[in-house]
């Protein structure tokens, strides 16, 4: 990377992209669970199916740093665990396992085959594995296949062969798929087209003729090499083929799906060919063919079944129906191929089934579904084809066969895994009045697209909300005996009282319990192995498992104000400044240390720590004063009460909490310090063990209020619960053993305790106001919150209104029956009733047709109402396009609602037969549109903005300026000003930013003198716009189609001369450079996502934060650019960059550098997501950097995470 650029961004993901490419299914961990493995761009997730409670959790995702272009799984024989073949862009074959001790993916193998990139001939595209594992075959979209074989050596481990070629030139391979043929000599069935003729035909006749072939490659394993054992002509519509059970199981063979049929095939068989059944319904086109996009194959004992899925997301069950001998035994010749209708589920990219009885769909757009068989469709009254009635030969016509949608019986949704994509616009915005701002954004296809909040937080799962006679001020649990599982007392502290609960089938006050309840407490502890202590102003009661109540009373005139207490150990603080420390006795009573010690001010809090496991006692007592200091006393016998370690802080401390944690820098478990101050700020620092010092202090402003500290355990750890304005958790995140610190999704407590009873093992009880609160959080794995509105059609855009915390979006949907024919077409009086019902869009989708859009606007309202107010349709033929809210000077500046819409759009190539600018006037402060009028344009606006009180539209490759008048837009002003379309504006001064589809963004002045718009920069390089937002008036940031980010700026002559006074005739007289505009852009900074950007801002996401560029990705992706502030810092993260890019080299075999640098070399940008895998290093790897760095190891973790907290999530 050139170390001279000006400007360095640190890139980091916050929400890694959710649409999954492929999934597959295998024993991963080497146990009977089975596990699903996904690939999501360069994302490699593995997730474990629940049976019990029917939900998938994520274990373990890991970043590639490659394109997944397939997956799959294979077993050696005799081996109970599955391993993972991946096929990436990387140029070689990846064999990968799953550890599940270290909860991490291991790299067995590594085999180089051709160069890197996605190309034409360089194996990747396709993969297959034999059934019975021994070998592999991977294949390229055209010419070259390569057979591994896979075996294992003396020892037992997994071995890989040098590759056995399987090429033939001028060959486009369809579909790919390894034959069950039990354990004689694997075979792959490849779908191919060999156009050798085509390319020598000019007239195109060979072109019409060409055949698709079915053609079968053997591997011998005797001789090691491959030979072309079979070949057939198939429908030429053929696009997927699916394996069937050979060797005792079924007849072996494949299933070739085609346009409007499912044929079997086999070398020594006959051809049995079925249908798919088409929609019957008023709205639906019968001549409409349909095809196959995803199956899977499932065996049971002794019997098998496929699960097909067409284009509408139907399924279909097809099952193969073979000869029995004499004996009634199968003798693997097929008699027929059978089809039903199964059940309507959302169109999926990979379906999987798993032997607990669930299925797994990885939908292609929208959330992904997991649900529960309840049947297997055996006994319905569906009708069933088989293929005696059909014609095998492909070019056969017949008669089509139909069947009508209904609601799922067969399977039951148990489960919806959230999912963003495709993700097609966001803003980020503070509606709610909290201290962090939100992300809007939108979403999905189709009936199946959605409004999305996202906020940063953990759900939490309320169990009992419940109002108390007065407020309390504090609440604690506790056991009776130290061996007891469960928690028996609740204690509540009021101004003037103590009230205690017992926790059973109900919870209700006890009186009996030996605790004073005249007085408030301050502490509550199971002392020992049976005994209570209660600490309250006026002294310590120590309650004895016989009722006994020994009372230590405070000295005369003194009370106490501060207590810590645990197992063994007791200090309370007096209003005097002195501490009084206790510890337990052999025969159970507390003893009183001689001497008391004087701090200098007045006491605010105490902390001791567990008692470590084997020891009798805490070796530090954490004490913090208002004189904005924390001091650490020690507790051993030779030294008790002796000063260790001092630390200063900014205010003084409100809370204290000694714990001891999972930590990612040891790799075990550390002592830390948290420490809560007044000004509503949080720090942990680490407590040396052996000398009590205290160092590596992190901070993170948690909220105005004071913070409070509690101990708590979530997930069987450790984990602090901070209190201020917010309700935050801090924990160890479960896959990196980082600290994390989150806030709850949930009302702000006062107070907080754990709590553990039958019906909820692991809680937190809270007081909240009058209310006592018990909850328990369930999920740590994700910190976004999502909350979701249904929109209608798949949106294009939305804004924001400018006052309101409303947003207003456009959907268009394309080949779709608009609302008004639709209902036109089911109020048809002929209609019979079976083919009049109305079915939900969201699962069944709409009904389709060639050449029509539906198309509506949408009020939503995602704060109060949490749902859509209002719904304008479009009627004759028209979508809308883009949308904008614009304050016109001549209507003394009252916003409107603008909205471009076009008439009969064709999509590719682009054409339409006339474009709309609609005007729409905010009604009851924004919740109502009325339409005030549309003003016909020839071609649909592209692209709307408000500038300087008017509005300016993007309407082909003219960039106009129109004014509102009475019956429609005026035109004020108009240029030429891109060579294709006008995609993007911002606009900043007079200066707007014009983005063209394919050539990159262009600066464009606007003189009001002249009434002149004047293009006077471009760039250089042709960049296929999607996204661009101003980061300042020079500077502007923006993504491209193939999933690049880059600023670019302007330069500074440049920019200064457009802005001078006057006509601008000095910038129209300018010579042109190369036929473009006078100036050309610098580019800052380039970097290779792998997501396609859909937006961009320049916005804060998190209270008191630096300023970020906010970018989100289609397939589901959330991602920040920071920008660096210190030199020292750049040359820091570039060398530790470097130093992983060696160390932890990308799984998949990819060089991190190249594929940052996909299309461009990378310039400027340092890969965040990269620097954090250093946490996950070896501990001799981490010392190794940490040296070469001349920094210690938590000096790095410290900056590393810094980076990522002080600006986001």
């Amino acid at each position: 990377m050139a170390t001279t650029s000006s400007m360095f961004m640190y890139s980091l993901t916050i929400q890694p992209p959710t649409s999954v490419t492929q999934a597959i299914l295998g024993q991963f961990a080497g146990t009977k669970e089975q596990q699903i493995v996904t690939a999501s761009g360069s994302r490699l997730t593995i997730h474990r199916p629940d049976p019990t409670q029917g939900k998938v959790s994520t274990i373990l995702s890991q970043d590639v740093f490659g394109i997944i272009r397939t997956l799959a799984a294979f077993r050696l024989a005799g081996s109970n665990k599955d391993f993972i073949i991946i096929g990436s862009d990387s140029g070689r074959i990846t064999i990968i396992e799953y550890v599940p001790a270290q909860n991490g993916f291991n790299r067995l193998h590594l085999e180089t085959f051709g160069k890197s990139g996605i190309r034409r001939v360089i194996p990747g595209q396709y993969l297959a594995v034999d059934p019975k594992g021994r070998a592999c075959l991977i294949a390229s979209a055209e010419k070259n296949k390569l057979v591994y074989v896979l075996n294992r050596n003396a020892q037992a481990e997994l071995t890989i062969s040098s590759p056995l070629e399987a090429h033939k030139p001028q060959t486009l391979v369809f579909a790919l798929v390894g034959l069950d043929v039990g354990y004689e000599n694997p075979i792959f069935a490849v779908l191919e087209v060999d156009y050798t003729e085509c390319d020598q035909d000019p007239t195109g006749q060979a072109f019409e003729e060409v055949e698709k072939s079915l053609v079968y490659y053997e591997l011998d394993l005797g001789l090691n090499h491959v030979v072309r054992k079979w070949s057939d002509p198939v429908d030429r519509t053929a696009s997927m083929l699916l394996q069937v059970p050979g060797g005792t199981d079924g007849p072996s063979g494949v299933l070739v799906c085609g346009l409007d049929n499912v044929t079997y095939r086999h070398s020594n068989q006959d051809a049995f060919r079925v249908p798919i059944p088409r929609r019957r319904g008023v709205t639906e086109n019968p001549e409409r063919k349909r095809c196959i996009t995803a199956g899977v194959m499932h065996r049971m004992r002794g019997a098998f079944f496929f699960l097909l899925q067409s284009e509408d997301g139907d399924l279909f069950k097809v099952t193969i129906d073979m000869i029995e001998d004499d004996s009634g035994q199968p003798t693997g010749e097929v008699k027929k191929l059978k089809i039903k209708y199964f059940d309507t589920v959302p169109i999926a990219s990979n379906l999987c089934i798993l032997k607990s009885g669930f299925l797994f769909v990885a939908s292609e757009t929208g959330n992904h579904h997991f649900y529960q068989f309840e049947k297997l469709g055996d006994d319905d009254n569906e009708a069933e084809y088989d293929s005696d009635s059909f014609p095998a030969d492909p070019t056969e016509p017949y008669t089509p066969v139909y069947f009508h949608p209904r609601p799922s019986e067969n399977v039951n949704l148990v489960e919806s895994i959230d999912s963003m994509n495709p993700q097609l616009d966001c803003k980020v915005a503070n509606l709610t009045d909290e201290d962090a701002p939100q992300i809007y954004s939108i979403c999905g296809s189709g009936a199946r697209s959605s409004f999305r909040t996202l906020k940063h937080g953990l759900e939490v799962n309320d169990i009992v909300d419940s109002e108390l006679p007065s407020v309390p001020a504090a609440v604690w649990t506790t056991k009776i005996t130290r061996n007891d599982e469960f928690d028996a007392y609740i204690v509540l502290s009021f101004d003037n009282g103590t009230l205690v609960l017992s926790i059973g089938e109900t919870v209700e006050e006890v009186t009996d319990t030996g605790f004073l309840s005249s007085a408030s407490t301050l502490a509550v502890q199971q002392l020992g192995e049976d005994a209570l202590i209660q600490v309250h102003p006026k002294g310590i009661r120590h309650i004895r498992a016989d009722r006994r109540v020994n009372e230590w009373p405070v000295p005369q005139h003194r009370s106490i104000v501060a207590a810590t207490t645990n197992e063994r150990q007791v200090a309370v603080a007096l209003s005097s400044g002195e501490i009084v420390y206790f510890e337990m006795d052999s025969d159970g009573s507390l003893a009183e240390y001689d001497e008391k010690r004087e701090m200098s001010g007045t006491v605010t809090c105490l902390s001791l720590g567990e008692v470590p496991e084997g020891r009798v006692r805490s070796q530090f007592l954490a004490v913090g004063c208002d004189d904005s200091t924390v001091r650490i006393l020690s507790l051993d016998p030779d030294s008790t009460l002796e000063n260790k370690s001092v630390q200063a802080l900014t205010s003084a401390p409100s809370a204290l909490s000694i714990m001891a944690m999972p930590d990612s820098t040891s790799g075990g478990s550390t002592l830390y310090l948290h420490i809560g101050l007044y000004s509503g700020v949080y720090l942990r620092t680490v407590l040396d063990e052996i000398t009590g010092e205290l160092s590596d202090t992190r901070t993170r402003f948690l909220g105005p209020k004071p913070a409070k500290l509690f101990r708590v355990s979530v997930k069987g750890e450790p984990a602090v619960l901070a209190l201020s304005s917010r309700s935050w958790l801090g924990y160890s995140d479960p896959q990196t053993k980082n600290f994390m610190l989150t806030p709850l999704s949930y009302v702000p407590l006062e107070w907080g305790s754990n709590f553990s009873s039958e019906q909820c093992t692991e809680g937190m009880v809270g007081i909240q106001g009058q209310n006592l609160r018990i909850f328990s959080i369930e999920k740590l794995g994700s910190n976004l919150l999502q909350e979701s509105i249904p929109l209608t059609y798949t949106p294009r855009k939305f804004v924001r209104h400018p006052e309101h915390p409303l947003f207003y979006t456009v959907e268009s949907e394309n080949n779709t029956l608009s609302i008004a024919t639709k209902e036109q077409l089911l109020n048809d009086k002929a209609v019979v009733n079976a083919d009049g019902v109305r079915l939900p869009p969201d699962e069944f989708g709409y009904p389709r047709a060639q050449g029509h859009w539906a198309s509506c606007i949408h009020v939503v309202d995602p704060v109060t109402a949490k749902a859509t107010l209002q719904q304008i349709d479009l009627t004759d033929n028209e979508a809308a396009t883009t949308m904008a809210a614009v304050s016109f000077a001549s209507q003394s500046d009252e916003t409107f609602l603008v909205v471009g819409t076009g008439k009969d759009v064709t999509v590719s190539p682009r054409s339409s037969s006339a474009g709309f600018i609609y005007i729409y006037r905010f009604l009851e402060d924004g919740k109502e549109l009325e339409f005030i009028h549309k003003t016909k344009t020839e071609q649909p606006p592209s692209a709307l903005l408000a500038f300087q009180g008017r509005l300016v539209a993007g309407i082909g490759t003219e960039l106009r300026i129109y004014d509102l008048g009475l019956k429609q837009l005026l035109r004020k002003c108009q240029a030429q000003v891109v060579p294709n379309l006008i995609v993007g504006l911002q606009t900043q001064g007079s200066r707007i930013i014009v983005s063209d589809v394919q050539e990159s963004i262009i600066y464009v002045v606007y003189k009001q003198q002249e009434n002149r718009l004047i293009p006077f920069v471009d760039d250089v390089v042709a960049r296929w716009t999607t996204c661009t937002t101003m980061v300042d008036y020079e500077t502007v940031a923006g993504g491209d189609k193939f999933g690049n980010l880059w600023l670019l700026r302007c330069p500074q002559k440049a920019s200064e001369e457009a802005d001078e006074d006057g006509s601008g005739a000095h910038l129209v007289h300018e010579r042109q450079y190369l036929q473009g505009a006078p100036n050309r852009l610098a580019l800052m900074c380039h970097f290779f996502p792998q997501d396609i950007p859909t937006s961009m801002q320049k916005t804060q996401l998190v209270a008191g934060g630096r300023d970020v560029l906010v970018w989100t990705g289609l397939q589901g992706t959330l991602g920040i650019l920071v920008p660096f502030v210190s030199r020292e810092d750049v040359d820091f993260f570039q060398t530790l960059e470097q130093h992983l890019r060696g160390e932890e080299a990308p799984l998949a075999g990819r060089d991190h550098l190249i594929y940052r640098s996909y299309y461009v070399p990378v310039k400027g940008m340092i890969d965040g997501d990269l620097c954090e895998r250093y946490s996950l290093l070896a501990n001799d790897k981490k010392q190794m950097i940490a040296g070469e760095l001349d920094r210690s190891v938590r000096e790095i973790e410290r900056k590393i995470s810094d980076m990522r907290t002080r600006v986001a999530y």
